[in-house]
């Protein structure tokens, strides 16, 4: 893929997803998230997404707080290094 081409057309959250970045691996299929609306939240990487994607700290992910217990969420989403500068260039997130 070139790079010259500039953006890429990346997935943006829906209505109850938010940016966020992790901060901490906790193990297993855990981690915690610094999310763009100012809250640290636990996050929960789902098994469809568990031996997959991997996720590392500091990656940018799409987080989706659980509508019943907002300090924890799911991640729904990773972006790559290139994706998330990307956001970063657009202030999408810092």
């Amino acid at each position: 893929m070139s790079e010259e081409s500039g953006r890429r057309n990346l997935r943006m959250p829906s209505d109850d997803e938010v940016f966020a970045v992790v901060t901490e691996h906790l193990g297993g299929n855990h981690v915690r998230l610094r999310c763009v609306d100012g809250k640290e939240r636990l996050g929960r990487i789902p098994g469809r997404m568990k031996y997959r994607t991997w996720i590392n700290e500091g990656d940018v992910v799409l987080a989706e707080p659980w509508s019943w217990q907002d300090e924890k969420a799911n991640v729904e989403w990773r972006y790559t290094d290139d994706q998330a500068d990307q956001l970063r260039r657009e202030g999408h997130i810092e």
